[in-house]
């Protein structure tokens, strides 16, 4: 089994920075994606930014240029910067890694979810 866990949600006011960190923990061969989705109520949990193994990365276009992703593959953790915060970026945002086992192939998980409030 693995676990994500998330760190560095709460409220920031509009303009501000907050950084996330995601660290996964259990046995397992290696880690393909790492990424980051957030969600409000009444909406679809959409994807923020994605990092693969190699250092690729994919956002949303809603955060380019204000978020950047970055992982230590050493560590099994992603981080996600957020600079220039809006109010609609206030979510939960949900950690997400798509690990690889040497025999029974990958399997995706979530983490439990950070509040993140941007205020105006």
């Amino acid at each position: 089994q693995v676990q994500l866990v998330e760190s560095g949600g709460g409220l920031v006011q509009a303009g501000g920075s907050l950084r996330l960190s995601c660290a996964a923990s259990g046995r397992f061969f290696s880690i393909n994606a790492m990424g980051w989705y957030r969600q409000v109520p009444g909406k679809q949990r959409e994807l923020v930014a994605m990092a693969g193994r190699g250092g690729d990365t994919n956002y949303a276009d809603s955060v380019k240029g204000r978020f950047t992703i970055s992982r230590d593959n050493a560590k099994s953790t992603v981080y996600l910067q957020m600079n220039s915060l809006k109010p609609e970026d206030t979510a939960v945002y949900y950690c997400s890694a798509q690990v690889r086992y040497l025999v029974s192939g990958t399997q995706d998980y979530w983490g439990q979810g950070t509040q993140v409030t941007v205020s105006s």
